[in-house]
């Protein structure tokens, strides 16, 4: 296995990388190989961030952006990579200051569900 799906399957999860790789067909193969290799092989494995910190800045550009998506998906791996959910929400709040309340908005509901439905958070925390 590659360095980088290495990587992709510990802040991924195996269930996640193994959906995708299911879904794989010949026209997004080359997709999935490249960020594969680009995103996770040579970023995600660089040494000067940990994975807490990649996580972080994830977040942040995942909401800059509306990719909600992805946020969900990347909320789950920054539990796996370390963060607490109080680290999440200051994460978020950042994003409020940073990249709009409307997005740090959204981001909040879509994270609030992932951890509710991962069992990192109960009902009213």
């Amino acid at each position: 296995m590659s360095d980088g799906m290495t990587v992709r399957r510990e802040v991924l999860g195996d269930a996640h990388v193994d959906r995708a790789e299911a879904r794989k067909t010949e026209f997004t193969a080359d997709f999935q190989d490249f960020i594969t290799r680009y995103a996770w092989g040579e970023i995600w494995t660089r040494p000067l961030l940990d994975r807490r910190t990649r996580s972080c800045i994830t977040l942040t550009a995942l909401v800059a952006r509306g990719h909600l998506e992805e946020l969900a998906m990347h909320v789950r791996a920054a539990v796996r990579n370390g963060l607490s959910a109080d680290e999440i929400k200051e994460v978020l709040l950042q994003t409020a200051v940073y990249c709009g309340v409307p997005a740090a908005n959204a981001a909040f509901a879509v994270a609030q569900r992932v951890l509710l439905e991962d069992g990192v958070i109960t009902e009213g925390e």
